[in-house]
């Protein structure tokens, strides 16, 4: 798996992963089929994706001889969302065809639009493969706009899948590029854990720059502090509220001395931005500091940082 991030945009605040030198996430998944489990009394079987030890995705599909219909997914929280109606994946054997799905995903009104683009050569890890390209386009919920290609070779399956999230405006919000490294093959099933993983509502860095790197101490002379935050299970409309607090800055100022503040409105569940704080006109006050961060009036991440001669 290879994921790329646009501007301003950075892996959410419980992955723990590192970018590379060319700025992109490289890590290996696993795809398993681990059983079968009925949904609303059919037969479905269980695919799952597995990274970094753990379920991300869960797909409950129907695989017979007229295609793949899926009926329910989960994400890395375990909790099973259910397709009304079930939703057609592809048809056996794959063809040159259009059709669109409108739904729920459990409370949300999805539309999405499929098209077979055609037969295509296409070369991955794992070798060269003859593969139907499929595009799925996201109607609704936007944004972000969705757009995945997918490249199926019958008797093998996906080869290839590419995932291009982006923002109204039309910036990258995330590039997933999957390429199969090596064929389906009996085996068992990959170590993961059962815990379902708690993601925060949303996370948040400091540095001296924009797009710099993360840092929690500065020199006195620097004109601006930039707090890059990013959201995981936002809802449209909440307020994420900064509050700029200096902690201990001697004479300067009393004890917990309130900076400044600002709030920006979130517009999805991976909203992001910036909030800055810039030097005051008599300069920075040496000592300790720290940034609130506030979902509603609820308390949800404390960064601490110093100012330094």
């Amino acid at each position: 798996m290879t994921q790329e991030f646009g501007e301003g945009v950075r892996p959410g605040a419980d992955e723990k992963v590192t970018a590379g030198p060319d700025g992109k996430v490289h890590l290996p998944i696993s795809i398993f089929v681990a059983g079968t489990e009925k949904i609303d009394g059919v037969e479905t079987c269980k695919y799952e994706l597995e990274r970094q030890g753990r379920v991300q995705l869960t797909e409950f599909l129907q695989v017979n001889d007229a295609g793949v219909i899926a009926f329910a997914r989960a994400d890395s929280d375990g909790e099973k969302a259910k397709l009304t109606p079930p939703q057609k994946i592809l048809s056996f054997p794959p063809r040159a065809e259009k059709w669109d799905y409108k739904g729920q995903v459990e409370d949300i009104e999805t539309a999405q639009s499929y098209e077979i683009l055609g037969r295509e050569s296409i070369s991955v890890p794992a070798g060269k493969f003859e593969a139907f390209h499929l595009r799925l386009t996201q109607i609704a919920p936007t944004p972000p706009s969705v757009q995945e290609d997918r490249w199926f070779t019958p008797n093998v399956g996906y080869v290839k899948i590419l995932t291009e999230m982006k923002r109204a405006d039309g910036g990258l919000i995330q590039r997933i590029n999957l390429e199969m490294s090596e064929g389906p093959r009996v085996g068992e099933r990959p170590s993961v854990t059962s815990q379902p993983e708690e993601k925060k509502a949303l996370g948040a860095a400091l540095a001296k720059e924009s797009m710099g790197e993360p840092m929690t101490t500065f020199s006195a002379d620097i004109p601006k502090i930039y707090a890059r935050w990013q959201g995981e299970t936002l809802k449209k409309g909440d307020q994420i509220r900064a509050v700029w607090v200096a902690e201990d800055v001697g004479d300067a100022a009393p004890p917990n001395y309130k900076v400044a503040e600002t709030s920006k409105t979130a517009t999805e569940p991976r909203s992001f931005g910036t909030f800055t704080l810039s030097k005051p006109n008599k300069g920075w006050p040496v000592g300790k500091y720290r940034l609130e961060l506030y979902l509603g009036t609820e308390l949800v991440e404390t960064l601490r940082f110093t100012i330094s001669k």
